[in-house]
């Protein structure tokens, strides 16, 4: 059996990525403005951390143009639901003991 420490998602490691996905999976779909805005996070911290996220195949970035404006939205992928759902369930295996 493994100990829970070892069960742990490495792509969850940071902070900043952890508030991500829990945006995420509370949300639907989250535009970049809003999910800068609600992590208080810097343009390309943010892009770094959803950057290493999609490669995971943990989000989905979608950019459309709206008028003249880009606009960036973001999803969680069936795979980083179920991702972070067994790193959350891990972390509480390691908080109980």
């Amino acid at each position: 059996m493994k100990y829970a420490i070892h069960t742990l998602n490495k792509a969850f490691d940071h902070r900043v990525r952890l508030g991500v996905m829990a945006v995420l999976l509370a949300n639907e779909s989250v535009s970049f403005n809003d999910l800068k805005e609600s992590l208080d996070l810097t343009d390309g911290n943010l892009a770094s951390h959803v950057a290493a996220l999609e490669k995971a195949g943990y989000v989905l970035v979608n950019k459309q143009f709206i008028g003249k404006k880009p606009n960036t939205t973001y999803n969680a992928t069936a795979e980083g639901k179920t991702a972070f759902q067994e790193h959350l369930a891990a972390l509480e295996k390691l908080l109980r003991g």
